[in-house]
């Protein structure tokens, strides 16, 4: 999974992500990073992941998530696939005993993004391009 932001200049910024899919799109984390603060700056960004037969890529706007709820609902998705993630002490955040080091310390800022539109290529019989807008 692939997510782009906006760098301060305009340039894009894409970097590799542990993005979650979830109540309808795609869910991601990050400390102090440069797509933290790129998304924090301009919340404008996609998301591009290979599936079975098809390339898609969401493009939207990313929102950081602090409800208790939404963040217990993310980190147990997260838990229930093998990474060992939970709520911090505010319910704010994410804490786990590993992350990617360019993540820096926990605890990790919880961001979900609002989708506005969808590209999927196919590559399987009959193929195809297809948008889709919410």
């Amino acid at each position: 999974t692939w997510l782009t932001t906006i760098n301060e200049d305009g340039s894009p910024h894409v970097t590799p992500v542990g993005a979650m899919w979830l109540d309808g799109t795609f869910w991601f984390q990050t400390g102090g990073t440069r797509k933290g603060r790129n998304v924090e700056r301009d919340p404008r960004c996609s998301v591009a992941v290979s599936i079975r037969d098809a390339d898609v890529v969401i493009e939207g706007d990313a929102a950081r998530v602090t409800d208790p709820d939404a963040v217990t609902r993310i980190a147990k998705a997260w838990a229930d696939n093998g990474w060992p993630v939970e709520p911090d002490p505010s319910g704010s955040g994410i804490t786990a005993p590993f992350n990617a080091p360019s993540q820096g310390p926990p605890p990790w800022n919880v961001y979900r993004i609002e989708p506005s539109s969808a590209i999927v290529a196919l590559s399987a019989e009959p193929g195809g391009l297809t948008r889709f807008r919410f």
